[in-house]
C-alpha cells in the first residue's frame, strides 16, 4: 500500500461523512455513528490500494461536464419532440459500440454519460464493448459518431504519462 493511502482514506471518509450530515440533517449519536461507518465503508471501497495509479486531468473534466449538460439538454428536447409528435416516430434499436478507450475509468464515464443522455441507455459493458439502447438514429449519433468518446479521451491518464 502507498504511504498516501491512509491520508486519502481519512480525507474521503471525512468528506463523505460531511455529505451524510448535510443530506440527513440528523445529529443524534446513533445516526452520526452510522454515518461514520457508512462513510468509511464507501471511502474504503473507493480508495485505490494497488500500485497502478490513474490521475484525472481536472481541466479536461471541467470542460467535459458543461458539454455533457448541453448534450443532455439537446437530447432531452429531441426526445420530447419524438414523444409529442402525433406519429410517434421512434425507431428503437440496440447499438453495439467498440470503444477505443483503454482506461476503466474512461469506459465507466462513457457508459454513464451515454445513460445520462435522454434517449440512450448503456445496457451492457464487456471490456471495451458497450451495448447501447437508443430511441432512434439521432439518439444513437453521439455514440456511433464517437463524439462522447472523443471528449472523454485523455481525461484519465496513468501516473508517469502526464
Amino acid at each position: 500500500m502507498k504511504p498516501n493511502y491512509h491520508s486519502t482514506l481519512t480525507l474521503k471518509t471525512c468528506v463523505f461523512f460531511l455529505i451524510w450530515l448535510l443530506l440527513s440533517e440528523s445529529f443524534n449519536g446513533l445516526h452520526m455513528g452510522l454515518g461514520v461507518v457508512v462513510a468509511f465503508g464507501v471511502a474504503w471501497l473507493n480508495t485505490e490500494r494497488s500500485s497502478s495509479h490513474v490521475s484525472i486531468r481536472g481541466w479536461r473534466m471541467i470542460w467535459y461536464f458543461p458539454w455533457l449538460v448541453g448534450r443532455i439538454l439537446q437530447s432531452g428536447f429531441h426526445l420530447s419532440m419524438l414523444i409529442l409528435h402525433p406519429a410517434l416516430p421512434i425507431d428503437p434499436k440496440m447499438v453495439r459500440h467498440q470503444t477505443e478507450l483503454q482506461d476503466d475509468g474512461s469506459i465507466v464515464l462513457l457508459g454513464n454519460s451515454i445513460t445520462l443522455t435522454p434517449g440512450t441507455i448503456t445496457v451492457e459493458v464487456d471490456s471495451q464493448d458497450l451495448m447501447v439502447h437508443a430511441m432512434d438514429d439521432s439518439s444513437a449519433d453521439d455514440v456511433t459518431s464517437r463524439r462522447i468518446e472523443q471528449r472523454i479521451d485523455g481525461i484519465f491518464v496513468s501516473k508517469g504519462t502526464e
